[in-house]
């Protein structure tokens, strides 16, 4: 499982919305997304609040997982590494090719798959670097 890309959980739902987004009666993802509700807050205002928010806010707290697991060193940080790699020329294919994913929210989930696939790696050797340089203890 730690070799599982966490923002892989943002985007299945998002494909599921696209491809069979006719059956939650919405063929337009974009109107789908738009869709929410409000919150009243002590102040009086309301906070109108979308399901492209709740996508984007899930998927920055499952960026925050990967960056804490990308400190970590062994062969399934390789591999998540490498599974982040494909997820993120995934996605950024589907954005650029496919029907029904060019809208900002998704663009913002391709964001972050190339900025955990950046980040990780960078991570990934400092850490390296940082344990090749600690001296020895007797």
């Amino acid at each position: 499982m730690g070799a599982f890309p966490l923002l892989l959980l943002a985007l299945i739902p998002y494909n599921i919305l696209a491809f069979g987004g006719g059956l939650a009666g919405q063929a337009d993802v974009s109107a789908l997304l738009n869709e929410g509700f409000g919150v009243k807050l002590p102040s009086g205002d309301v906070w109108h609040f979308t399901y492209a928010d709740i996508f984007i806010i899930f998927s920055l707290c499952l960026l925050f997982v990967e960056m804490v697991k990308a400190t970590r060193s062994g062969r399934g940080e390789i591999l998540n590494h490498a599974f982040s790699t494909l997820t993120f020329v995934a996605a950024l294919v589907e954005f650029l090719l496919l029907k029904g994913f060019a809208t900002t929210t998704f663009f913002l989930l391709v964001a972050m798959g190339l900025f955990d696939v950046v980040a990780g790696y960078t991570i990934s050797i400092v850490s390296a670097r940082r344990d090749l340089m600690m001296p020895e203890r007797d």
